[in-house]
């Protein structure tokens, strides 16, 4: 495993993923006061692609490395949501419902890793 690159991933993953929330929520939240998707759909979208770069220099056992990518990127948000919201009591989008944002988070990462790392030990045809 690359635990360097999965965690520089894991951070650039936790940066995306308030930049976007910060930026679109309140398009959102204006519209849909209730309903709060952005977190869960940024989270899909920016783990997807960077679970991408990740992947696809890995050669053999990509469902395991995907797995612990997954993993890494989980502890690595679980780590900078604690050193910037909760220590210093910031409230924002992100950590509101805090509960649901890692239950949604770790499900989803894992999700989203591991498929990606079944995907890559696949060989594809294109024509």
């Amino acid at each position: 495993m690359k635990l360097k690159l999965a965690v520089i991933f894991g951070i650039i993953i936790w940066v995306l993923t308030y930049f976007l929330t910060s930026l679109f929520n309140p398009i959102f939240n204006n519209n849909l006061p209730y309903v709060n998707i952005m977190v869960p759909i940024i989270i899909i979208i920016v783990t997807g692609f960077i679970g991408i770069l990740y992947i696809r220099n890995i050669n053999e056992n990509e469902v395991i490395e995907g797995l612990l990518a997954g993993i890494v990127f989980i502890i690595v948000d679980m780590i900078l949501d604690y050193i910037f919201f909760i220590i210093p009591h910031v409230n924002n989008s992100i950590v509101g419902d805090y509960p649901f944002h890692i239950t949604s988070m770790i499900i989803i990462t894992l999700l989203i890793t591991t498929f990606l790392g079944y995907l890559a030990q696949m060989r594809i045809d294109l024509k």
